[in-house]
């Protein structure tokens, strides 16, 4: 199927817009931020809470789910949504990042991408028709091709020959695409370099997706960098398609994203933080363990909205940490899932009010000097 995606607003001075993506199992109004459910589920948290905050859309990770239960299993019980749940629209990764993190367990071939799993070492081998395979028996809305991503930093020729190869990749998942119920989504690479990024998507945009996925980033190179690629991969992409940051970020780094005109985000660090008792707040992180923590009888953030804020005190919840009690780390994810989908809707409304760059002012002074926000990826393959 191809995509219905219509701008309802854009900048008047920058690249920012709002948009609609309408899936088969629902639409989603763009900035969106996606909940990781990597291996179906957001770590702490049910489906039933995801809908209570108001999640549009979510991401899973076919790599994990093919390993467990596999797809065989999901599409018999009939497909990813009923398995888990969720009637609204998911996007399924390939699995190209958590094999690339795989490193010394993996050997990547033209044909595909030969690995031992990480859960108990059994040899499995995927290829790009077998990723597309595997999505389509998920039932997935959005599907991602499988990609060869590097490391940073790495050599030019290094980021060529993978480029290369990912655009070969996305050309034989297209081939091997028939479902009339799934978007598929490419992905640009060409690691930091511009020439690389430039040639890749042009040729990706010529192949006709139906989204496209700016990949290889946030894996170790300055954030300037990263700038430039994001800028100059919006830039190039069709104004009609959405455009999908894979695995960033910070408060700080997707009202920047936003700026520059993507439209789709996931990150592990709201749910990764919330486990570890790291809280984002209208005025910065909060740290629940902290034993200034112990006798607060304050909200975790008096103007949050969210359960968490109004029922519970930071004494009750530096308390269940410190208890070790599963309860403290799913308030905080809950927590911090409800900070960032509704930072996706204070931007949405700033792009229409043309105030995001006061936002974005606002947000990078409150955030982007903290190192505990500095994005880390988006973790290992067993990671969420």
């Amino acid at each position: 199927m191809s995509a219905l995606f219509t701008i309802k607003k854009e900048s008047e001075t920058g690249k920012s817009r709002v948009g609609c993506l309408q899936l088969p199992h629902g639409s989603v109004t763009t900035p969106a931020f996606m909940p990781v459910a990597t291996s179906g589920v957001v770590k702490m948290l049910t489906s039933e809470d995801l809908l209570n905050l108001g999640a549009s859309i979510i991401l899973s990770n076919a790599y994990h789910l093919h390993l467990k239960p596999g797809e065989d299993l999901i599409a018999a019980i009939g497909g990813l949504h009923r398995f888990m749940s969720w009637q609204r629209p998911i996007l399924t990764d390939s699995g190209g990042f958590q094999v690339f993190s795989l490193a010394q367990l993996r050997s990547v071939t033209e044909e595909g991408v030969l690995f031992r799993s990480h859960y108990d070492g059994s040899e499995h081998f995927l290829t790009p028709e077998k990723v597309v395979q595997i999505q389509a028996k998920l039932g997935s809305d959005i599907a991602m091709v499988l990609d060869d991503v590097v490391p940073h930093p790495c050599s030019f020729e290094q980021a060529k020959v993978a480029m290369e190869r990912s655009l070969r990749w996305a050309k034989r998942s297209l081939a091997a695409h028939s479902s009339d119920q799934q978007v598929l989504g490419a992905i640009g690479h060409g690691s930091v370099f511009p020439e690389l990024r430039r040639e890749c998507l042009l040729r990706l945009c010529e192949l006709g997706f139906d989204a496209y996925a700016i990949g290889g980033l946030s894996v170790g190179e300055p954030k300037d960098l990263m700038w430039q690629m994001v800028d100059l991969s919006t830039d190039l992409l069709p104004k009609d398609k959405p455009r999908y940051l894979m695995g960033v970020g910070t408060p700080a780094d997707i009202v920047t994203a936003v700026s520059l005109g993507v439209d789709l985000f996931d990150c592990v660090l709201p749910t990764r933080m919330g486990r570890t008792g790291t809280a984002f707040t209208s005025f910065g992180l909060v740290s629940i363990t902290n034993a200034a923590m112990r006798r607060d009888e304050r909200a975790l953030d008096p103007q949050c909205l969210c359960p968490c804020c109004q029922h519970f005190s930071r004494a009750y919840l530096h308390h269940l940490f410190h208890c070790g009690e599963a309860t403290g780390p799913r308030l905080l994810t809950y927590h911090n899932l409800f900070f960032f989908l509704r930072l996706m809707e204070r931007i949405a409304d700033a792009i229409a009010k043309n105030s995001l760059d006061a936002l974005q002012r606002d947000i990078t002074e409150l955030y982007l000097a903290s190192a505990a926000t500095r994005h880390q990826g988006a973790g290992g393959p067993s990671d969420q």
